[in-house]
């Protein structure tokens, strides 16, 4: 069965700041998410676009922003779709500070709405799965050095 969302969270050392600087701002995200830049209009119904140079760009919209404390997008995983109802997932990150660092929390949600077989939705979770976990460390990597 196809879950309805999927979660990651991690612990950074990082200051709430520094961290939603980092999930937020262009020059951050195109280095540690894509490796061919990014484009982000930080406001609700702004585009955001992330690069991969043997991928391509995936094209998102911003659905809420609140500084330092929740940011969340729709995007599509195909290459060079635009997100409509039906082909996108709904991606929420929540700031938490918790000690000197930050609690960082992802959930990535709409997986049974995809208007596609089940087969390519369940590789697509999983994908997703990994693809988070793997993800969430590169920031990780890139706030703690």
């Amino acid at each position: 069965m196809i879950p309805e969302r999927i979660k990651s969270e991690i612990v950074i050392a990082a200051p709430v700041e520094r961290v939603w600087a980092a999930v937020t701002e262009a020059g951050h995200v195109g280095t540690w998410f894509g490796d061919a830049g990014a484009e982000i209009d930080l406001r609700p119904g702004g585009t955001m676009s992330l690069s991969w140079k043997e991928h391509g760009t995936v094209r998102a919209v911003i659905e809420k922003v609140e500084p330092h404390s929740f940011f969340s997008y729709r995007w599509v995983g195909s290459i060079a779709a635009d997100p409509v109802d039906g082909n996108s997932t709904l991606v929420e990150f929540t700031l938490v500070p918790e000690g000197g660092g930050t609690r960082l929390r992802v959930v990535e949600s709409g997986f049974r709405e995809l208007n596609q077989p089940e087969d390519v939705t369940t590789r697509y979770v999983d994908g997703n799965v990994e693809g988070w976990r793997i993800e969430l460390s590169e920031l990780q990597e890139y706030l703690e050095r």
